[in-house]
């Protein structure tokens, strides 16, 4: 089935999920989105990728080049993004009167529920969440869709749609959407006249996840992390101790006293120690420095981040190029036990997990024992001075 990738908007922005050398079991901080949701596809039943790209459109291309596993890839562009819907027109003349799949490019969905969407000949995959109103809310009969609203305030259920649809090839004609209240083309206008014309079937999805938000991309992390397999490759001094599954890239160095307890993945040119402990998700990106007596646990380290001394990092994301000064300390819980709560577009919105540290953007830099607690944000490029405790977010 011929199977329409969303991928031009921010959400599945692809330089710091890009891995230097693509590989077939990375975690997701190590591979694009875009390709997770690619590879998912293929092995559902994809006969052809067609690609939407936007932003960062020439990475994509460059990226994936023309094919996956030896389905070819057709790249469509969205210039001006208008909406899901004007994504998926900008791919209609690629498609036929057969059936097609359209996939959001920054979801992950599990394989053996992906592979049951593609038997049918239309439909929607829908998930049970716990938080309905934060996306499409599915009306469902019988295992039939007969309605779809967008973020309902009173949900009339918690199946939720997950973006993944299998339309009729007619569906091409009804692409032509007003513009929604956001001034977007939506694709579940799309949805909402296959639903008036055709039997759509409700797939469920047993595992979903939409990564759109700093803790998401941990979440993804969790998931995808734990399909490695043990291989060390790189550099182990005798005196480290590496328990679990880990992969330890080779040109990577693990120095005496390290204690690394999987999964955990560290990549080439990574320096771990001495005396360094590493637990929990993690991923070492490349050219990372962990040093003497740092303990990272739970986090996402891109490419050139540093803690190089006595510093804690807890279920965190640190940015390319980002250094910690030594002392750095992130705090990962709050004292009251309720969830970790972050601002997000001006708005305070919970992380619904109990523990969760900071975020850190490209280039961001820490003075020596300097303090962030849980939740905070220090943007790109943005600073702190010695022994600094940092309560909100700096952006720069």
């Amino acid at each position: 089935m011929k199977t329409v990738l969303l991928a031009a908007g921010e959400g599945t922005r692809m330089r710091p999920l890009t891995a230097t050398r693509p590989k077939p079991m990375l975690p997701v901080a190590d591979r694009p989105l875009l390709g997770h949701v690619a590879r998912a596809a293929v092995a559902a039943g994809a006969s052809e990728l067609i690609v939407v790209v936007g932003y960062e459109a020439d990475v994509v291309r460059s990226h994936f080049g023309e094919n996956i596993e030896d389905v070819p890839i057709t790249y469509v562009e969205q210039s001006v993004q208008r909406g899901t819907a004007h994504a998926l027109a900008q791919a209609a003349p690629h498609l036929d009167d057969e059936p097609f799949v359209v996939l959001n490019g920054d979801a992950l969905y599990d394989r053996a529920t992906l592979a049951d969407l593609y038997q049918q000949n239309a439909a929607v995959g829908s998930y049970t969440s716990a938080n309905p109103s934060a996306y499409g809310v599915l009306d469902v009969d019988d295992g039939v869709v007969t309605d779809v609203e967008e973020k309902p305030i009173s949900p009339a259920s918690n199946l939720v749609n997950t973006g993944a649809y299998v339309f009729p090839g007619e569906a091409t004609e009804y692409l032509d959407v007003a513009e929604s209240s956001r001034g977007e083309r939506e694709i579940t206008d799309v949805l909402d006249r296959v639903i008036e014309r055709f039997e759509v079937t409700s797939v469920e999805f047993d595992r979903w996840l939409d990564v759109g938000r700093p803790w998401e991309l941990l979440e993804a992390n969790e998931w995808k992390i734990d399909d490695l397999d043990r291989s060390l490759d790189g550099e182990v001094a005798d005196g480290a101790t590496v328990t679990g599954d880990v992969v330890v890239e080779e040109g990577a160095t693990l120095e005496p006293g390290v204690v690394i307890e999987g999964p955990a993945y560290v990549r080439s040119g990574a320096s771990i120690g001495p005396n360094a402990y590493v637990r929990g998700s993690t991923y070492i990106g490349p050219d990372v420095h962990i040093g003497h007596s740092v303990e990272v646990k739970n986090s996402v380290l891109f490419e050139g981040a540093s803690a190089g001394h006595l510093a804690y990092v807890g279920d965190s994301i640190l940015g390319a190029d980002v250094n910690f000064g030594a002392g750095t300390i992130t705090a990962n819980l709050r004292h009251d036990g309720e969830p970790v709560t972050m601002r997000v577009k001006g708005e305070t919105v919970s992380t619904d997990r109990r523990k969760f540290g900071v975020v850190c953007g490209d280039g961001a830099k820490t003075g020596i024992n300097t303090s962030l607690n849980a939740g905070v944000t220090l943007g790109a490029g943005a600073a702190t001075g010695p022994g600094e405790e940092l309560l909100s977010d700096r952006r720069s």
